[in-house]
């Protein structure tokens, strides 16, 4: 398992890896509408990204991929940045492919970018994610109670935390 930038003749591979089957959606924010973007759409933005690979990169499986990592600002100017990862193809669910690929993430993340935390989010109805995340030595810092309505049911959100001393005390 890797995590890489996206080569220009993928394009298409990728687009279908997260078009195909887009079980996943069910468990990256929900909550959130979700459309199916056009191949064009994806080849301009999403695609566009990957290729550049400074927020966003693939997740392989002897070279293959199956997921992206990604960050995003929360607050520039602040530095305040938050983190995720989507694994595309549910055959590769449950494998560990996230322990494995977040530590990368934040170490890149923490090597190019003038950060002292690295946050990621989720929900209380992705239990393996808060279960990565607790595993890899992120600390919760909190828990906004009933805020995600999906499917008529309210869920937690759950924000975690890691600071650039903790992760190099990890790391050592």
């Amino acid at each position: 398992m890797k995590i890489r930038r996206a080569k220009p003749s993928e394009l298409e591979s990728i687009y279908y890896l997260i078009t195909c089957d887009e079980e996943w959606t069910k468990f990256n924010a929900p909550y959130f509408p979700y459309s199916t973007p056009s191949l064009n759409e994806f080849s301009r933005n999403t695609f566009s990204r990957l290729c550049d690979g400074s927020d966003i990169q693939l997740v392989t499986v002897n070279d293959v991929p199956v997921g992206t990592v990604s960050y995003y600002w929360e607050c520039e100017s602040t530095r305040w940045l938050e983190m995720g990862i989507v694994i595309y193809d549910s055959n590769f669910w449950g494998k560990g492919l996230a322990y494995r690929a977040l530590p990368q993430w934040t170490s890149y993340l923490f090597a190019v970018l003038d950060i002292e935390r690295v946050g990621l989010t989720t929900w209380s109805g992705n239990p393996r994610m808060m279960a990565c995340a607790e595993k890899l030595g992120f600390q919760q810092e909190a828990c906004l109670r009933k805020v995600r309505y999906y499917q008529g049911e309210y869920y937690d959100s759950i924000k975690y935390g890691m600071i650039r001393r903790e992760w190099e005390n990890r790391a050592s």
